[in-house]
């Protein structure tokens, strides 16, 4: 579950949406405070990718990284996949904005097993 609290970062637009997902690159602190991941473009995806972990007793380290795949829609808000090139893994994922803040939704299992998470951007 903790790869899930990444993961749902996670946290890309496709090609075509690319400018709208403006809103999410950066640096960005989890609400535990047990990380910092950077979103930026990497082809026509958005990749995150760990810039610092905290607690690597779960198996994150610095450079893991979810590249995703994301539309918008609507108003700050994106929906699409992930996937956690390291393990191999595909989540569905829902992310959202909100001036400095921004909260992930990852799910696998159909969408029968979440985890959301807050996020603050970094200074």
């Amino acid at each position: 579950m903790h790869v899930l609290k990444t993961v749902v970062l996670s946290g890309a637009l496709l090609a075509a949406s690319l400018a709208g997902a403006q809103a999410l690159e950066g640096n960005w602190l989890r609400g535990d405070g047990n990380a910092r991941v950077r979103i930026a473009p990497c082809g026509d995806k958005v990749c995150a990718t760990n810039l610092w972990i905290g607690d690597t007793s779960s198996g994150e380290e610095v450079g893991d990284r979810l590249v995703m795949t994301l539309a918008p829609k609507g108003p700050g808000k994106f929906e699409g996949t992930a996937f956690d090139v390291k393990r191999g893994r595909n989540y569905n994922i829902i992310i959202t904005t909100s001036g400095d803040r921004l909260s992930t939704r990852g799910c696998i299992l159909g969408r029968l097993l979440c985890r959301e998470v807050t996020w603050t951007a970094a200074r």
